[in-house]
């Protein structure tokens, strides 16, 4: 069986030695690890109205099998706060564990994930901590097929990154960022395909959270209709 990690000849290892890892080879250390029902970046912590999205938390939408996660969708029995249907999704943070793990200031995030082709995917790879401190590795939405977003919000950039030989729907692909004092750069199987010049600053740190949210229609199309959303996700590894 192919899986995310048979189907990739990594790049050298960043500069630096690893730190933490999750390579999705056995159960989620549910509260050891990983919390999975809350967040402080949504405002009601298992459910979020605001910023366009449907996400409804439920651990239950995250399984472990063949060496990666899975993080499965479905339309949930609930109402958001705005009148729109929520859907059931998959969230890991580190926020609110027992280990509380958090990237800082010089470490190298590296995941390795197969796009969704479901529309309404929203997968993320980003950082929160005390209401901001967030760094987006990647967002990407299947209605805009070979794009990725990568954005810094804790000292304003961004930019879009267009590959279609890269980036695709069902496509996996390996992508990292390094949290620079100075500067942000942003790597695409192995290739670091853009840096800002605004950094993080020195005394930087926050949480990791991976997700998959469901766009509700404002600036994504919304799921077109019931049939369960899926995101893949081979390993996640910090470097320092």
């Amino acid at each position: 069986m192919i899986t995310g990690r048979d189907e990739f000849t990594p790049a050298p290892a960043p500069a630096g030695s690893p730190v933490w890892a999750e390579e999705f080879d056995g159960p989620i250390a549910w509260g050891t690890r990983w919390v999975g029902d809350r967040t402080s970046a949504f405002r009601h912590c298992d459910h979020n109205p605001d910023d366009d999205k449907l996400d409804w938390l439920d651990p239950g939408c995250v399984t472990v099998a063949d060496g990666m996660a899975t993080f499965t969708a479905t339309p949930a029995g609930r109402t958001l706060e705005n009148g729109r249907q929520a859907w059931r999704t998959g969230l890991l943070t580190t926020e609110y564990s027992d280990e509380e793990f958090r990237v800082r200031t010089g470490d190298f995030v590296e995941t390795r994930v197969r796009l969704p082709s479901g529309t309404g995917a929203w997968p993320a790879l980003w950082t929160w901590k005390d209401g901001a401190n967030e760094v987006d590795t990647f967002e990407y939405h299947p209605d805009n097929p070979h794009l990725l977003e990568l954005s810094n919000h804790v000292n304003t950039a961004a930019t879009y990154f267009t590959d279609e030989g890269a980036i695709a729907p069902g496509r996996w692909v390996t992508l990292g960022t390094r949290y620079g004092a100075r500067r942000v750069e942003w790597y695409v199987n192995g290739e670091c395909v853009f840096c800002d010049d605004t950094g993080v600053g020195p005394d930087w740190s926050a949480y990791l959270i991976l997700n998959l949210s469901l766009s509700a229609g404002e600036h994504h199309p919304a799921p077109r209709g019931p049939e369960p959303i899926t995101f893949d996700v081979g390993h996640l590894r910090v470097y320092r």
